[in-house]
């Protein structure tokens, strides 16, 4: 990815954790990194094909001096926020916010808080077997579709299945989203379980019928294994209700610990069984 650079624009604002910063104000000093494709604006020499870092930094300059933020911290993460939503072309941005004038009665040249955001790319899976299944898939994407740090990219048609595990009994209706998020991993998921209590799922019995089902399967090409989330999703190489809706928009995407695309995991589940 290439990059253009933004290096210690001045700005006058009133972020601070004590009174006096907020009042009175000080300087601080922002350097951005943004990534993004400039191939065809350097063949082209067309200003519309690049981001135009004079409009960023106006745009960063306006932010900080019409905001008030306790924690340089929250002014960086929201800047890239703001950034990555309002620029198409910008993919990642990387962001230090410096404070020359930092309140700490100790002589030093500035304290900084610097970190990297982007858009991420998730597969999610989705599954209904009680009540009006269509419904519940819709009001899954209708949740994440009012999500201005999701972009919808592609999703699956949805697939009526068998049930699938012990304790499942009626018919599935099945599909694949992928998407495009500023959330991580954890919060992605925080958000699929609020997705599903709006659809009125109950956690009682373990693989029992249920109204909406969400699955993280994939996010980039992490591989993530806490207490309450692993990625990818196990035994997504036995699911054919999960991998024929993946190849369905994604046959050619590789499981980030096998390598295999998952056209190559479906032929061989289908074979073994």
């Amino acid at each position: 990815m290439d990059e253009i650079r933004i290096q210690n624009l001045e700005v006058f604002a009133h972020h601070g954790v004590f009174p006096e910063e907020n009042i009175l104000g000080q300087k601080f000093m922002i350097s951005a990194t943004l990534y993004t494709e400039t191939r065809e604006a350097g063949k082209t020499d067309n200003l519309d094909t690049s981001i135009h870092y004079g409009l960023v930094s106006q745009d960063m300059k306006t932010w900080m001096e019409q905001n008030v933020c306790n924690m340089i911290e929250r002014v960086a993460e929201e800047l890239c926020e703001m950034l990555l939503l309002k620029y198409e072309r910008l993919k990642t941005v990387e962001l230090e916010v410096k404070k020359p004038w930092a309140p700490v009665l100790l002589p030093l040249e500035y304290v900084s808080v610097k970190i990297r955001r982007g858009w991420n790319r998730a597969f999610l899976a989705m599954g209904s077997n009680l009540g009006d299944r269509e419904q519940y898939l819709d009001l899954a994407v209708s949740e994440f579709q009012s999500r201005k740090d999701v972009r919808i990219k592609n999703i699956a048609p949805y697939m009526a299945t068998e049930p699938y595990g012990e304790n499942a009994k009626y018919e599935f209706l099945n599909s694949c989203m992928e998407i495009e998020t500023l959330m991580n991993p954890k919060e992605l998921l925080t958000f699929c379980h609020q997705v599903e209590q709006k659809g009125q799922r109950e956690r009682k019995v373990h693989w029992g019928p249920r109204t909406l089902d969400l699955d993280i399967l994939f996010f980039n090409e992490e591989i993530l294994s806490t207490k309450d989330l692993i990625i990818p999703h196990t035994e997504i190489e036995k699911r054919t209700f999960v991998l024929e809706p993946m190849c369905e928009i994604a046959p050619y995407f590789r499981h980030p610990i096998s390598k295999k695309t998952m056209t190559q995991l479906l032929e061989e589940l289908k074979k073994s069984t």
